[in-house]
């Protein structure tokens, strides 16, 4: 089969994303933003939002490990999207050529289900050339389950062989890659445009 179709991670290829964005905002000394989101807003705590545990949950959790810390705690949710930087130098030029090329676009995400809608509206000029998305904390599936990617394939009415997926996590891409996808990891954009245009994608 051809490939005919281009699925995208969003964090760290589409836009840039760290806690850190946020929290520097909120924390002026820098070895207590250090410390911060190393003992308190660890990243295992805020992937649970990925894998679909609800906010309340989490957080009440944190703050009663953490209470000193509750107001910034609750940042994560009220201010979120100040988590999530620039978009990634050159790539949705990559996307809008796709778009009008007539590729279908879609998305698969480990991404809080939560969190999600706000940030989709947000940047609507983009997400709006996608046809379809696997968001992990709505599914309860988080990439590199084979589960998600098999979700994803159905859900978007493509074969294996159909699909490309770039992701900046090698777990993620061997996943993919696995079920005989196209899949590969992303380091910038002209990289991306090779490998599109590898597959057929790009001319």
């Amino acid at each position: 089969m051809t490939v005919r179709a281009a699925i995208f991670d969003v964090g760290k290829v589409l836009y840039d994303w760290s806690p850190r964005f946020l929290y520097e905002r909120l924390i002026d000394d820098d070895r207590a933003l250090d410390a911060f989101l190393r003992d308190v807003l660890t990243p295992q705590w805020h992937f649970q939002h990925d894998a679909g545990r609800p906010f309340a949950k989490t957080s009440a959790e944190l703050i009663a490990l953490h209470p000193e810390h509750e107001a910034l705690i609750l940042a994560w949710k009220t201010r979120y999207n100040e988590s999530i930087g620039d978009p990634v130098p050159g790539v949705h030029a990559i996307v809008e050529e796709l778009d009008r090329a007539g590729v279908p676009l879609f998305v698969i995400s480990n991404f809080s289900g939560e969190f999600w809608p706000p940030f989709r509206a947000q940047e609507a000029a983009l997400f709006d050339r996608f046809r379809g998305f696997v968001i992990s904390g709505d599914e309860r599936l988080m990439k590199p389950d084979p589960a998600i990617y098999r979700l994803a394939l159905d859900r978007f009415g493509l074969a294996a062989e159909e699909a490309f997926f770039v992701d900046d996590v090698p777990a993620n891409v061997e996943g993919a890659a696995a079920l005989g996808i196209a899949a590969r990891l992303f380091s910038d954009a002209a990289t991306l445009r090779q490998d599109l245009r590898a597959v057929g994608l790009l001319p």
